[in-house]
């Protein structure tokens, strides 16, 4: 079985149905963005051209989304953000939009503090989640901002513009894969321990990640671009 997960959408759709077995996925994932400083009006036409390339559909805010989506998101059972679902037996997902702070006063930013303590609320829920399937479980965080000092949030100058929370939720938790987005220009993978990174960059340029489960094995691949 396998999930397609997308980062950055902002409202460019069309290149959903270029990803190859879009369609059969278990699911299709959102990671954020999916707007340009939109909120639900913005969202229905990507949440419509979603649904049409897969029925199961998983959503959350980014930065650049209007926060109030998230509750737009809710309604129809598909949000993401602050949330876990399990994809599988013993194997979850925990999701967190938004971001850090950015020059661009974007629509949902906050505070390392605050984002760092909603990591931690969400992975709790999720380590609750695998518990109940005993030992052995696996995690997938989709969070929306990337880790600082990593390959996946160098902007095009070299600097780092990653969160220092998000790293050090990596380094403790030690989810098997970890898929973000944010920084377009930083499409690409890195480790961090035992975490496989992966940032597949703007949809508009074909960017996905595959993430298939075989054999018990989790693996996930960048795609497109």
């Amino acid at each position: 079985m396998y999930w397609i997960i997308v980062g950055d959408i902002h409202e460019s759709i069309g290149a959903l149905r270029g990803i190859p077995g879009i369609g059969a996925a278990e699911a299709l994932i959102l990671g954020g963005d999916l707007t340009n400083r939109g909120g639900s009006a913005q969202a229905e036409g990507v949440l419509r051209a979603a649904q049409a390339a897969n029925p199961h559909v998983l959503a959350q805010v980014g930065n650049m989304d209007h926060p109030s989506l998230t509750d737009v998101l809710a309604a129809r059972g598909m949000n993401l953000h602050r949330e876990v679902r399990l994809l599988a037996p013993g194997l979850a997902l925990m999701g967190v939009g938004w971001s850090t702070p950015t020059p661009f006063d974007t629509p949902a930013e906050t505070s390392e503090a605050e984002l760092r303590e909603w990591i931690r609320e969400t992975h709790a829920k999720a380590r609750a989640l695998l518990a109940q399937d005993g030992p052995g479980g696996k995690l997938v965080a989709v969070i929306h901002t990337p880790p600082l000092n990593t390959r996946l949030d160098a902007l095009a100058s070299g600097a780092h513009v990653g969160s220092a929370a998000v790293r050090e939720f990596i380094l403790e938790a030690e989810p098997e894969v970890f898929v973000c987005g944010h920084i377009h220009e930083a499409r690409g993978e890195d480790h961090l321990g035992r975490t496989h990174l992966l940032n597949p960059g703007l949809l508009s340029e074909g960017g996905y990640v595959r993430l298939e489960l075989s054999g018990g094995r989790l693996t996930a691949a960048l795609g497109g671009a």
